[in-house]
């Protein structure tokens, strides 16, 4: 039987003074009281209770075991509600592992978090490869684009879509593109993790397009990347997150807006 049940019918047959009470007390039918306070005699090996047709008493035993349950049973209570406070007030260290490419949505994310649960603290780690979340101890990871396969869930997010920018130099020198296929002739930052590294594809009212694109710096950096075309090194094909802010602000300048580029899918994986 479930020792902490059996603990707080003895608990109350001592403080009503009856098996009957007891299981008033407790919603429990006598005989399902007298089985537990049984069990507990049957586990210990002593007598917890005189009984008589009369009344109930406590033998000595009994008084020093009734004392030790009170404690524990306070104890229960109070870890239950220690972990109910818990689940309704979050409080805690939360180890988040996200790419490079969301760090700029998860980041002020995370700061909004905190406003709202101030006892909630994060390690944000930041790789471009899925990390074992039971290994190295995450509790969330943030990723774009396909997962291996695995026992974990997952929860989608949105879709992330890429466009094509570059700096107002570059296009100044160079000209800006009409059509995917002009792309052949410029100089494109290219992403190393990615197995489109060299082939960006697009879909427009004239089809599919894939293009086979070429450059002087390939790098496994998205802020790399980003850099790069600020300085007006070349045309690159980047997460619309990441280039918000040096769209608005007329760093970098978006062009071929009516071809779709790839999406990748952003899940959350716990």
């Amino acid at each position: 039987m479930d020792r902490i049940t059996s603990m707080t019918a003895f608990v109350q047959v001592v403080d009503q003074g009856s098996f009957s009470g007891a299981a008033k007390r407790l919603e429990l039918s006598p005989a399902m009281v007298t089985s537990h306070v049984q069990s507990l005699e049957k586990r210990l090996g002593i007598q917890l209770l005189n009984r008589t047709t009369r009344k109930v008493s406590v033998t000595e035993a009994g008084r020093a075991f009734y004392e030790r349950c009170i404690q524990i049973l306070a104890e229960v209570e109070e870890a239950e509600a220690a972990a109910s406070e818990l689940h309704s007030t979050p409080r805690g260290r939360l180890r988040v592992n996200t790419s490079a490419a969301l760090a700029r949505v998860v980041a002020p994310l995370i700061a909004e978090y905190v406003a709202m649960y101030p006892e909630v603290s994060f390690d944000l780690i930041m790789t471009d490869h899925m990390v074992d979340l039971v290994e190295e101890g995450f509790d969330l990871a943030l990723r774009a684009g396909p997962l291996p396969d695995s026992t974990l869930m997952t929860r989608r997010l949105g879709l992330g879509r890429k466009i094509l920018c570059a700096s107002p130099a570059y296009l100044a020198r160079h000209g800006t593109p009409k059509h995917p296929a002009d792309l052949a002739d410029h100089n494109c930052i290219t992403y190393m993790n990615s197995f489109l590294e060299h082939r960006w594809r697009f879909t427009g009212l004239d089809g599919e397009h894939e293009i086979e694109v070429a450059g002087n710096l390939r790098t496994n950096s998205i802020e790399g990347m980003r850099a790069a075309a600020l300085a007006g090194l070349g045309i690159c094909l980047m997460p619309a997150v990441n280039m918000g802010d040096d769209l608005s602000a007329g760093r970098l300048i978006r062009f071929l807006p009516d071809f779709r580029t790839s999406e990748a899918m952003i899940q959350a994986v716990y």
